[in-house]
């Protein structure tokens, strides 16, 4: 993987966990040579990420709404910084950028742009690794929503395994490089229909 997004906070939350896992996989995305493609901000735990990638040596490409820019403060000291239109457009951008996706902690806004990512690869939209990177558990009630999801009959195994997930980050980036997709059947029971 060249080009991996990363969706993450606008605020760096509570924990210290958080800010040293941005500066850890901002390290690790250096070293291996993996761009990092995010939402633009200057501040929280996208601030901290894009600030690390590029002390170590990375690329940094940022693409931000023009509505947002001022109030995520949009990040001028990065490899390149795309000011969009609409957060339609920053979300496309961002899907056909990467190579693959993670979430790390972060609010509504990250929730919302990995499953919308997640639910283009259970359409077939794409064939690219989605997964989130779980520091200090901060995942694990949306993975158990996802596992009772399943329970109840309401996803299928298949489309819950294309979440991968791990707290260490380079682990997580091993399950990624090594994924290969299912091909997936149609995702409404056809005895529904």
């Amino acid at each position: 993987m060249k080009s991996i997004t990363v969706f993450c906070g606008s605020n760096s939350g509570f924990r210290t966990e958080y800010r040293e896992a941005a500066i850890n996989l901002a390290r690790i995305f250096a070293q291996n040579n993996i761009r990092l493609i995010y939402g633009g901000g200057n501040v929280g735990l996208m601030g901290i990420i894009a600030d690390e990638v590029m002390r170590a040596g990375g690329e940094v490409v940022g693409i931000i709404p023009d509505s947002l820019d001022r109030k995520e403060v949009g990040h001028r000291g990065i490899t390149e910084l795309r000011v969009v239109d609409s957060m339609h457009e920053r979300k496309a951008q961002m899907a056909e950028l990467a190579d693959g996706f993670i979430a790390m902690p972060g609010g509504i806004g990250t929730f919302e742009e990995f499953f919308e990512i997640l639910t283009w690869a259970q359409l077939g939209f794409h064939k690219k690794p989605c997964a989130i990177l779980n520091i200090a558990g901060y995942y694990d009630g949306l993975l158990a929503l996802c596992d009772n999801a399943v329970s109840e009959g309401f996803l299928r195994p298949a489309h819950r395994q294309l979440i991968l997930e791990d707290s260490n980050p380079e682990f997580l980036l091993e399950k990624m490089e090594a994924f290969k997709p299912l091909p997936l059947e149609k995702w409404i029971d056809k005895e529904d229909l």
